[in-house]
């Protein structure tokens, strides 16, 4: 069966049916690419108010419904056709999964009566999907379609957030009279009782997939279900914090993930008055200059440290698989996850339960601090030590025609409005952004997560913009990663987002081809060119600025944040030089 290319005038159909789901589960905004095995439930949901934010790659929509749910604290949802349109999205479906994201996976399928037989798009999609989500749902019935989506919305956010999906057979979204006709228009009188009986099996079928399609809603979103945290179950961590003399604390993208109270997690760090390392979606939580907050030589702190307090983070290769933290330090490791909390390096203290509620439980019950005065004296000594060595190394000058990355950096980090969103995509050059440009506030940083994707940054940009529309956005981008980006600036320019996407520009995979030439003695694969991304932009409808003196750099800056306040999307293109500022960095 061919998706038919109308719905058919008025006539209820399944597509309707999942958009009356989606919207009564709050959301505004999905994201898809269009196929027709899926167009009911895009013009659906048009006629329902929610918007329909159509993108180059459906990669993108995933990635933007991640980020949609990252900022919004409601599952993202994003809506593929079937096939391809589904095998499209499995990268941004296992990020999301590693990231712990709520996203809402609703993908099309070939008709139910033609599975298997070598209809348009047909594959196996459960096998395809099934090990990368929390829990999928392969429809066959309109009537269980609202059900369905329903339960995704649930699962999607109940105890360890993530990724679901919800296949929607083609015959199950259009109008019945459509889906009738187009299986049994032109059908002769049977003459033989081979004719007569795929008649009879097709009506038998028909008739099977439309039952009580008319009694079919869904039910409303159920609140999420509450952990009990006694004050008694939590007395072993009070103790271990009043005990500690050296203690270190690293928050990480759980603590503040969608649904948590991300201020009441900066009030509850305030109380506890532990030294903080912030990573992943937790950065910008304390702001720019909170006292408590540290940013450099993290792997010494833990070392050092009596007492190390994981928060929605595990160890995992970002802290060495734990081998960051001292053999003598009592370990706490608060997570949704059991096996998070116990990955790599099992903790004297694991607490299973929302980081954001624990510490919130742990701050109402926290006495007055011992003296830790001598503590703090020396992790600011070496923090201020690291910040004058960055100093130092933006001074430095590159080859001419270029710009010495750490002072680029540090430019943006100048300019960035207080209010602002930050989309971290690439390696070298954001690895680099990450030591010097401040988020300022919370839910104001996206990366990708644990999976390190490339190729996040337009589909974050869009699910950040619909999120929160009024928030200036600002992408720092390698030029490597760029190129998954490009198709879609002309998304950006039909949403009028009012992003500027900051390309650091040195023609090659940086942080691969560092350690590749000085370890096998070839760039091979790793070189690309300086590219024109400023002339592709202006291609495309927004604004290209090219920067290849340190002079022009802060003007260009000012500019395209001016520019993009109007709506137009900004492509700043920077020509970065070499530097060893992240020599060694090769991470496995």
């Amino acid at each position: 069966m061919s998706a038919p290319a109308a719905a058919g005038g008025a006539e209820p159909h399944g597509g309707a049916i999942v958009a009356d789901a989606i919207r009564a589960h709050g959301v505004t905004t999905l994201f898809t690419l269009i196929g027709g095995h899926v167009s009911p439930i895009l013009t659906a949901a048009e006629a329902r108010g929610i918007a329909v934010v159509d993108v180059r790659d459906e990669a993108t929509a995933a990635f933007a419904a991640d980020a949609y749910a990252r900022l919004s604290g409601v599952p993202g949802v994003a809506v593929v056709t079937a096939g391809p349109g589904v095998t499209n999205v499995i990268t941004a479906l296992k990020n999301a999964q590693l990231a712990q994201s709520p996203l809402v996976l609703i993908g099309g399928a070939t008709a139910t009566i033609l599975k298997g037989r070598g209809a348009l798009q047909d594959i196996d999609q459960r096998a395809l999907v099934t090990p990368h989500v929390k829990w999928a749902a392969f429809v066959t019935r309109v009537r269980d379609l609202g059900p369905a989506v329903d339960r995704a919305f649930r699962e999607a956010r109940s105890g360890v957030p993530g990724p679901v999906f919800v296949e929607c057979p083609v015959d199950l979204l259009y109008p019945e009279g459509v889906v009738r006709e187009m299986f049994l228009a032109g059908m002769k009188a049977p003459r033989s009782f081979g004719e007569r009986a795929v008649q009879w099996y097709l009506r038998r079928h028909l008739s099977r997939v439309f039952a009580g399609s008319d009694a079919t809603s869904a039910r409303r979103p159920a609140p999420p279900r509450q952990v009990h945290l006694s004050p008694l179950s939590l007395e072993p961590i009070r103790r271990a914090i009043t005990a500690s003399r050296r203690p270190v604390a690293v928050v990480g993208s759980q603590a503040v993930a969608a649904g948590a109270d991300a201020g009441s997690v900066a009030r509850a760090l305030g109380t506890l008055g532990v030294p903080v390392y912030l990573s992943g979606m937790a950065r910008g939580l304390l702001g720019a200059d909170h006292p408590l907050q540290f940013r450099h030589k993290r792997r010494e702190a833990l070392r050092e440290a009596d007492l190390v307090l994981l928060c929605g983070t595990p160890c995992d290769f970002r802290l060495d698989y734990g081998r960051h933290i001292g053999g003598r330090a009592t370990l706490v490791s608060i997570n949704l996850s059991r096996d998070d909390a116990t990955r790599n390096r099992r903790p004297a203290i694991a607490t299973i339960a929302p980081p954001d509620r624990v510490l919130a439980a742990l701050a109402q019950q926290m006495p007055a601090q011992p003296d830790r005065a001598s503590w703090f004296s020396m992790l600011r000594s070496r923090e201020a030590m690291r910040d004058g060595e960055i100093t130092e190394r933006a001074a430095l000058v590159t080859a001419a025609g270029t710009l010495n990355p750490l002072a680029v950096c540090r430019a943006i980090d100048r300019r960035l409005p207080d209010d602002a969103i930050l989309v971290a995509d690439g390696g070298d050059f954001v690895a680099t952004a990450s030591y010097t440009v401040r988020p300022r506030g919370a839910l104001s940083w996206l990366d990708p997560g644990v999976f390190g994707t490339l190729g996040v940054g337009a589909g974050f940009v869009l699910g950040a913009h619909a999120a929160r529309p009024s928030a200036p956005l600002v992408a720092v981008y390698g030029d490597g990663a760029f190129g998954f980006s490009l198709a879609d600036i002309d998304t950006w320019v039909k949403q009028r987002v009012p992003v500027v996407a900051i390309v650091g520009n040195d023609g090659r995979w940086a942080q691969i081809a560092r350690d590749q030439v000085a370890i096998l003695g070839s760039a091979v694969g790793t070189v690309l060119g300086r590219t024109a991304y400023h002339a592709v932009a202006d291609g495309l409808g927004a604004l290209g600025l090219v920067v290849t003196d340190p002079a022009s750099l802060d003007d260009a800056l000012v500019q395209a944040l001016a520019v993009a306040r109007t709506g137009r999307p900004v492509v700043v293109n920077v020509h970065i030089g070499e530097t060893d500022f992240r020599q060694g960095s090769l991470s496995l």
